[in-house]
């Protein structure tokens, strides 16, 4: 039996136009490679991406902050609520083969940094926020795409 391909789409629940269309691309993308979408669960970009995998028939599992799924995104296929607040980041970027930030927020930001941290998989970014260092230089490791296409290719989950 094959194991689907699991990618995590984080991103801001408030979102530019650009960042919703990127991760609506994302994801339709994603499930047009038949991965499994994991996302937060909620509005902004976490909801552009299910509603892009669901367009395309994808699974898109969301791990929801709150402990009930009142405030869940209607295109998602599993909810799972885990009362565990902004602390559900670590399980988004740990069920992941590959994590792709679409813009920057402060939770967006955590979770880009718990995946560095995990260091076991690729880390992806379009657009968003840019972490340097005390000089001005980024610290390295993330990859950073111009598009929901390179996106994906940069993963090296299609190669």
């Amino acid at each position: 039996m094959l194991v689907a391909v699991q990618v995590s789409v984080c991103g801001p629940r408030e979102c530019t136009e650009r960042e919703w269309d990127h991760a609506y691309e994302t994801g339709r993308l994603l499930a047009g490679r038949g991965a499994v979408v994991i996302c937060g669960g909620y509005g902004g970009v976490m909801a552009a991406v299910a509603a892009g995998a669901g367009s395309a028939g994808g699974v898109v599992v969301g791990i929801l902050s709150a402990a009930d799924r009142s405030a869940a995104g209607p295109d998602l296929t599993v909810t799972l609520p885990t009362g565990l607040g902004q602390a559900r980041n670590a399980l988004i970027v740990n069920a992941a083969d590959a994590v792709i930030v679409v813009g920057g927020s402060w939770g967006t930001l955590s979770e880009l940094a718990l995946a560095m941290r995990r260091g076991r998989v690729p880390v992806v970014q379009l657009g968003g926020w840019r972490v340097v260092d005390e000089e001005g230089r980024p610290p390295g490791g993330v990859l950073h795409a111009a598009d929901p296409a390179e996106a994906l290719r940069l993963t090296g989950l299609w190669e």
